[in-house]
């Protein structure tokens, strides 16, 4: 079977997270199915140059969110995992309270049940005891949080290579093999 992620994008700031995940999913041939959040559409057109019809084209197959009958609404159909890059301190809520009011909500509750990988990029700080407490709930369950905290010590420089490491990080997450960013021991990004 190709391999098969589910890639959320909520309406956190970080929308880049999301759009470089779904790049470099491409150019490792899987198979991508896209739900974005209203709030995802707006944070899109605030931090990017990048339309809805140009996200959409990143992806296999796009879902709308209040699509609950959906492929992926599901667990029969076999997916490798999904991640909600960025995730926004209300779907990590919905998360963590198996509350599937909508698409992305319910794909991570069936991501969760067949006990396949779902990764969470929570975006905010900073937390209070209620956002640490939703994240140790969502853990528990079997969810992985992976903040975009970017490390400085393969000399990245750039934005596109603080994202890149972060992206690199999700990958490895799901488990998927990759070469987008350098891993400890490796000659430094950028050598002085």
């Amino acid at each position: 079977m190709k391999r098969r992620i589910i890639v959320g994008i909520s309406g956190a700031s970080g929308v880049i997270y999301g759009v470089r995940l779904l790049q470099r999913l491409r150019e490792l041939d899987v198979e991508t199915h896209l739900i974005v959040s209203e709030g995802g559409e707006r944070t899109l057109a605030v931090e990017t140059a990048m339309d809805l019809p140009a996200l959409r084209a990143l992806c296999d197959v796009w879902h709308r969110n209040d699509n609950l009958a959906a492929s992926i609404a599901s667990g029969s159909f076999v997916t490798h995992g999904m991640v909600i890059a960025p995730c926004s301190i209300r779907t990590l809520a919905g998360v963590a309270a198996c509350y599937a009011e909508n698409l992305m909500l319910r794909a991570a509750d069936v991501t969760l049940k067949e006990r396949r990988r779902l990764v969470l990029m929570v975006r905010e700080a900073p937390l209070h005891k209620g956002h640490l407490e939703l994240m140790l709930r969502a853990t528990d369950y079997g969810a992985l949080i992976l903040p975009p905290s970017p490390s400085f010590y393969h000399g990245e420089r750039t934005i596109d290579d603080l994202i890149d490491q972060i992206v690199a990080r999700a990958l490895d997450a799901l488990g998927l093999e990759h070469e987008c960013a350098p891993r400890w021991g490796s000659a430094p990004r950028h050598p002085d």
